[in-house]
Formats: structure tokens, sequence, C-alpha cells
């Protein structure tokens, strides 16, 4: 009876997820390593949904605590860092996709400037030097890829080519981002966009306007979701190793709940480029 034994230890053997966004399938995806370690450790699973805000994220994480989950995962979340600490007074918690130095919290994040830095690079080495960025607005990570991309046009030389468009992390975002840069007068040759998602919206946005995708504009994107490896986009993209963050999480929260450390743990981990159909060089691309 799991009742019984949950009064019996005291404990529920249940983990509440809060996922930012349950349509971004990077959120989704990192689901898969968060439940590969829950199950060997015999931890059910409740995934919440943040519906893409802060008031919904502080929602689903108040239902987990009366519900009395022995630890929460957020993943991508936005809400005050206040917000969460306070919650960790109830139960043990980590941040996953959002930079932390809280000391009761632990977090695990992909390094989002260097990540930002490997789009910037690919791209410069394929002669593009009018590259945008859209960027991904109050999303977790999106603040840390702005300025990645900033420091790495500034570095190779090209500070007043730098053009950033508000966008978000969805494909609507990218879409409409995408229009403000189509003017011919001063179109860029190369997108790198916040997210995947964006990415998909800004290379649709590019069609729509009767160029090509990677011929007239390079597109490269963040996250390598599942969306970004099928075949008909086959987007250029960073990759954040979402199976790891999910288990790394897990495994976290497990040392905590067994005594093991105290101590906060905030783990950073190195993405990588994964080039595809998107991203060509420049003498291909449209002229200037």
């Amino acid at each position: 009876n799991v009742l019984a034994r949950n009064l019996a230890s005291r404990r529920t053997n249940t983990i509440g997820v809060v996922l930012n966004d349950l349509h971004n399938p990077f959120f989704a995806e990192i689901i898969d390593g968060i439940q590969s370690v829950a199950d060997a450790a015999e931890y059910r699973i409740l995934i919440g949904n943040g519906k893409h805000s802060r008031s919904g994220e502080a929602e689903m994480i108040e239902t987990f605590l009366q519900f009395r989950v022995d630890g929460i995962i957020t993943v991508g979340a936005t809400m005050p860092m206040s917000a969460i600490e306070a919650a960790a007074a109830s139960a043990e918690v980590v941040l996953v996709g959002r930079t932390s130095r809280s000391r009761v919290i632990d977090s695990i994040n992909t390094d989002d400037v260097t990540g930002a830095r490997l789009a910037v690079d690919h791209l410069v080495a394929l002669g593009h030097r009018r590259i945008a960025h859209i960027d991904g607005g109050t999303g977790a990570g999106a603040e840390a890829r702005r300025r990645g991309y900033s420091k790495a046009m500034t570095d190779h030389g090209l500070p007043d080519e730098i053009t950033i468009v508000g966008g978000d992390f969805s494909e609507a975002g990218g879409y409409h981002a995408a229009s403000e840069l189509l003017d011919p007068a001063c179109r860029p040759t190369a997108i790198f966009a916040a997210n995947d998602l964006s990415a998909a919206g800004a290379l649709d946005r590019v069609e729509d306007a009767g160029l090509l995708v990677p011929n007239d504009i390079s597109i490269v994107g963040y996250d390598n979701t599942a969306l970004a490896a099928m075949q008909h986009l086959s987007l250029s993209t960073v990759n954040q190793p979402r199976d790891e963050l999910g288990r790394l999480a897990v495994e976290f929260l497990l040392e905590r709940l067994r005594g093991e450390r105290t101590d906060s743990v905030h783990h950073v981990i190195a993405p990588n480029l994964v080039m595809r159909k998107t991203s060509t060089t420049r003498a291909q691309g449209a002229s200037t």
C-alpha cells in the first residue's frame, strides 16, 4: 500500500517536474533523462505545465508542495529566484536550464555564452559577416545567448554588424522577428535564433518571402531538439544534451534526499555545434 508506506517513511517517493512550456520539445525531451533515473530509484514523476508564465510556474510548484513531493525539478523556470528558494524550504529543488548561485538549491545548465559563440564562429567560418540574432526574450538562457552572440561578434571584429531582434522561444516569435530582418537594404546573410522553435519560425518567414535557406540566408538554432533533426528541416543548431541534463537533475535530488550532501551544486555542461543543411558558405549566399 503506497499510502501506508509513505506514512511510515514520511516520504512520498514522488518528484514534481515543472516545465516552462510543454509545447517546447526541448523541455519535453529532458523528461526522458529524468524518467530513466527516477524509475531506477523507484520514484514517480509528476509533470506540470508552467504555461510559459511565471504565475503558471508558481501555481504548479504550489500544487506539488501540497501533494508533498520529495523534490521539485524546474525546467527553464523564469519565476523569481526568491520564490524558488522559498519552495526549497519544503522540498528539495533543482533548476535545469537556468544559471544560479543559490546556496539552497542545485542547478544544472548548459554554457549558453559558449553555445552562442559556437553558432557565431560557425557562421563566420562560412564567410558570413552580416549575422543577426533573434533573441529569446525573457526565456531562461536567453540573456546569456544574447550576450555570447554580441561578445563573439565583437571578438571577430564585427561590432558594427551586431543586430539583435526581439523574439521569444516560439515559432511565432521567430516568424515575426524574421520579418524585421528582410529589408533588402540591410538583410542579413545569416540568422542565429535563440532556440530551435524560433529558428523554425524564422525559416518559414524567410521562405514565405521567396528566399532560399541556406542559399540566401543561413539559419542556426539552439537546443538540437528532435525537431531540428527532422529531414525536411535539417537545422544547424547548438546541441544541449537533454538526456544528461535530466539525469543529473534527478541524481542531484537523490543525493540531497539521501543525506549525502548539503552544499549546493551548480553544474555547467559544455555545448557543441551540430551542422546540418540550413547553413552554408557565404560564397553561395545572396550578395550584400
